[in-house]
């Protein structure tokens, strides 16, 4: 492991290295993953640190040719690169005092003891060094035994850790659904006695986390990394904490021949079938259920309210705006001719009216499907979808108002009014998916006249 851990080191931190008088060290998600024999997809995080105030630190760096691009004086952190644009985290040896709740830390304490400097991490998985002088890994809190077991194990005693910080309790979900790491008993104790904790961080660091627990199985490639991070957050009372409406739905029964789990389980696994661009679609596709049933005894109206639901949740989370549009059209429309009953010319509106979501809404089908009874085969809907996808490519039909015969230049040459053009060319793609024969100039023209006459009755 040493030797795979020197030939990764960038040669600009291994010249840094000799150059300083203290040693510098590696530490956290670089050193852990060699030891995990993990390889990220991505770059590789390279957090740095030494006994060494980072004023001294920082002029051994810029002569070596590192540029720093910003400095933290209170925690003594220096973010960096070197001349071949490799970033780097560098930060002094530390000990850092919490009061309960307060996320950042009320006191620091900059230290040569580097016991100290790793009892104010979060994971022993995350503490272990890498001594880039003497090319030797240097373990303080016993974190290798842990990365060889896959075990999360708090640094000090986990209520403590977890007590100090409500972040951690989403970073043990994501770092056991990367990892596949399991966290010890301990830990999951911890986690849960704080979970209320998690109230007090900003809604936007929730979002974040939550959006790299439900892509956690890309970090590392862990079969099913995304789901088991969203059990753990289950699992420790957090999941209920920032989505109450999606938990209500626990130990909420569906009808047997069509679902082998409860609401929430469900829900839980349609994000683990989804693919990864529509994972918080369908991680909220049914948390309208619970709400319809406690409101009217069914939940037929489950998708319209799970997408106002939906809604409510992320605009809480401050998720982006146009992901929030997404997944409320997602939702909204998952149900869908699910009894393969909607006639084809209704479907053909549907498809070019919706175009921008339908492959999004065909994936999101899927996974419903899937997560009812573990059921991967082709879902019915998306196999009579596809099919009359299939046909309607071969009849040459418009999907987009660019695919029409004329444009919106031609319709004013018409005569039709410039605040009417988009409308009557909305009515031409309709018209042109059903009757994909009619996309002519000529023919269209006249279509045009006929739906611009009843605009202008209205």
């Amino acid at each position: 492991m040493r030797e795979k851990m020197k030939n990764l080191l960038p040669s600009p931190l291994l010249r840094l290295a000799e150059a300083c008088p203290s040693p510098l060290y590696v530490v956290g998600g670089a050193v852990r993953d060699v030891l995990a024999n993990a390889t990220p997809n991505g770059n590789r995080d390279w957090d740095i640190c030494s006994p060494m105030p980072f004023e001294e630190f920082l002029s051994i760096a810029d002569a070596c040719g590192f540029t720093a691009k910003s400095i933290f004086k209170n925690t003594g952190t220096v973010k960096l690169t070197d001349a071949e644009g490799q970033e780097y985290e560098y930060c002094s040896f530390r000990s850092d005092k919490y009061v309960r709740g307060t996320h950042v830390p009320v006191a620091i304490f900059f230290t040569d003891d580097i016991q100290l400097d790793a009892c104010r991490r979060d994971f022993t998985a995350n503490a272990v060094y890498f001594d880039l002088q003497k090319g030797a890994f240097v373990d303080p809190l016993n974190g290798i035994p842990a990365i060889q077991e896959k075990r999360l194990t708090t640094v000090a005693p986990a209520h403590k850790v977890f007590g100090e910080d409500g972040l951690r309790l989403m970073r043990l979900a994501r770092q056991a659904g990367c990892l596949g790491f399991t966290p010890d008993a301990e830990c999951l104790s911890g986690a849960k006695a704080n979970a209320a904790l998690i109230d007090d961080i900003t809604p936007e660091r929730i979002y974040t986390e939550l959006m790299q627990i439900l892509s956690a199985d890309k970090k590392y490639g862990v079969k099913d990394g995304h789901y088991q991070g969203l059990k753990w957050l289950d699992e420790i009372g957090v999941l209920q904490r920032i989505c109450p409406e999606l938990t209500l739905g626990r130990n909420m029964a569906q009808r047997a021949d069509f679902h082998k789990y409860d609401v929430l389980e469900h829900s839980l696994r349609a994000a683990l079938y989804a693919d990864n661009e529509i994972r918080l679609a369908a991680l909220f596709h049914d948390v309208g259920k619970p709400f319809c049933t406690l409101r009217d005894g069914n939940s037929y109206a489950h998708p319209q309210e799970g997408a106002r639901i939906a809604t409510e949740i992320l605009t809480r989370l401050k998720a982006p705006k146009k992901t929030i549009q997404r997944v409320h059209a997602l939702i909204e429309w998952h149900m869908y001719d699910l009894d393969c009953k909607t006639s084809e010319n209704k479907l053909r509106r549907f498809f070019v009216s919706n175009l921008p979501i339908l492959e999004d809404l065909l994936r999101l089908k899927q996974a419903d499907f899937s997560a009812c009874m573990d059921d991967c085969s082709p879902a019915p809907t998306c196999v009579r979808w596809r099919a009359l996808l299939e046909k309607m490519q071969a009849e040459h039909a418009p999907f987009q108002t660019k695919d029409l015969a004329l444009s919106g230049k031609d319709l004013l040459n018409a005569g039709i009014p410039a605040p009417h053009i988009a409308t009557v060319l909305h009515g031409l793609l309709l018209h042109t998916a059903v009757n994909p024969q009619d996309n002519q100039t000529e023919r269209l023209l006249k279509i045009a006249q006929g739906i611009e006459k009843t605009l202008a009755e209205r």
